[in-house]
């Protein structure tokens, strides 16, 4: 590392140490005193409990003539007495082109081996607001994700903020990985809070690959690892993606899954007295979501755009608990996948049907919209009489519009069927789909409308 590069976090040390002293523990809230009039909440603080033992605290509230602090790790060995030195008011970072094709934790630390990170000149706050609503540009052109299902029926511009909900064992995380490889992006930055700490490196070798980590950062925070580790992965995964796009890049920001990281929320909430509310979630909780979502989205006029892709881990399958429900009213589009489509073996496994992209109509051309809305109305047609169908109760020929729905629908559920390791792209999705509504029913119904509804 050349002298140059090491500069600027000499510049940044303290030159002062100031410290309060432990008073008690209870739990993960350790309560400390002194030192009241240099903490805020969110400052940090480090614990002394030996000679090279300095566990790592944010300020989470005030109780009384007490600063409650929440570790970011153990608190094994933490006792009364034991110093708290206090750090940064504003916690943040110094990102740089160096970051890509590397994987940190939740603090910007590398943990893939290679050494250590470039540091770049300009800070970026952890928790920064999200530009002014006046600023803002609008959304861009489609954004190709690579999947057929999502480029045609669910179509995805630059800018755009989309939720993946999803019951667990569903396969949104192989969507997710599907989406990390394919989109046609400058940079992605991923976050993965609250994963299973062996699926870390699958996903980096087997799902990102070599080409595909080379223009990401991996931000890792493992279900094992503290509340605020996890909540912090997820602050850091936004602010990388916030530097990207103030360098004009057009960016793809991942986080598997928000749900983890309003669990986290909750725990801390909890732990500082917050009453519970729906299913045990504090109100913080509710206040948290659109601070951490708002900040995807169009940039200033004239810079990148962060595309955002969440996923949300319903609870139960039931896509109405409140997590679910709190991030459909903020994202722009809602991606649902139907364990039932799962279990009879169409992957991925979305529900075209209850599934809205809300910028899609906009961004398409009359013959697209009129494509995606035929092969809609073949499905909703379908799936209507279903039961009939499988039952052997419907006859063929009472009901013309059933008969070209049954004479669809198996091509449309092969088309929307794709394997983790196919790519299509945006153009090659449309010409598919619209060979298999040219295709004539066999028993002489006409073909479906492909004009644009809206037009007559």
């Amino acid at each position: 590392m050349s002298v140059l590069s090491v500069l600027p976090s000499i510049e940044r040390l303290s030159r002062t140490h100031q410290y309060g002293r432990v008073a008690s523990v209870q739990g993960l809230l350790v309560e400390v005193v002194g030192a009241m009039n240099t903490l805020g909440i969110g400052a940090r603080a480090s614990i002394e409990c030996g000679p090279d033992n300095l566990v790592p605290c944010e300020v989470v509230g005030f109780r009384d003539d007490r600063a409650l602090l929440m570790p970011f790790g153990a608190l094994e060995g933490v006792r009364m007495g034991c110093r708290a030195f206090i750090g940064s008011h504003e916690p943040s970072i110094y990102p740089s082109e160096g970051w890509l094709g590397r994987v940190v934790n939740a603090f910007g630390e590398p943990i893939d081996g290679k050494g250590p990170l470039d540091t770049g000149m300009v800070p970026f706050a952890l928790r920064s607001s999200p530009p002014a609503a006046h600023q803002r540009g609008r959304v861009g052109g489609k954004l190709d994700l690579g999947v057929r299902a999502l480029n045609t029926f669910l179509t995805c511009c630059e800018g755009q903020r989309m939720g993946i909900f999803a019951g667990s064992g569903v396969g949104k995380s192989v969507l997710l990985s599907m989406l990390a490889r394919y989109t046609a992006s400058d940079v992605s930055v991923i976050g993965l809070i609250g994963e299973r700490g062996r699926e870390v490196q699958e996903f980096i070798e087997d799902d990102l690959g070599e080409l595909g980590l080379a223009r990401s950062i991996v931000v890792v925070a493992t279900s094992d690892e503290s509340a605020l580790m996890r909540r912090q992965a997820a602050y850091l995964t936004m602010s990388l993606s916030e530097y990207f796009r103030d360098q004009g890049a057009q960016v793809l920001c991942l986080i598997d899954s928000i749900t983890r990281f309003a669990m986290a929320q909750r725990e801390i909430g909890l732990s500082c007295g917050e009453p519970p509310t729906t299913k045990g979630y504090t109100p913080t909780v509710f206040s948290e979501l659109p601070r951490l979502l708002e900040r995807a989205g169009p940039g200033l006029v004239g810079l990148g755009s962060i595309t955002g892709l969440f996923t949300v881990l319903v609870d139960g399958d039931d896509h109405n608990e409140p997590i679910a429900d709190a991030v459909r009213g903020i994202l722009d589009g809602h991606i649902v996948m139907d364990r039932a489509i799962a279990e009879r073996g169409r992957f991925p496994a979305i529900d075209i049907l209850k599934s809205v992209s809300r910028t899609m109509p906009k961004c398409n051309t009359s013959q697209e919209q009129g494509l995606v809305t035929a092969a809609r109305q073949q499905l909703a047609t379908y799936e209507d009489m279903a039961e009939l169908i499988r039952l052997g109760a419907y006859r063929r020929g009472t009901d013309s519009a059933v008969d070209q729905a049954i004479h669809y629908y198996p091509q449309i559920e092969a088309f929307l069927g794709q394997v983790k390791e196919e790519h299509t792209d945006l153009a090659s999705c449309y010409q598919l789909l619209a060979e298999i509504l040219s295709n004539a029913d066999g028993s002489g119904a006409a073909n479906p409308d492909l004009s644009d509804p809206s037009e007559s």
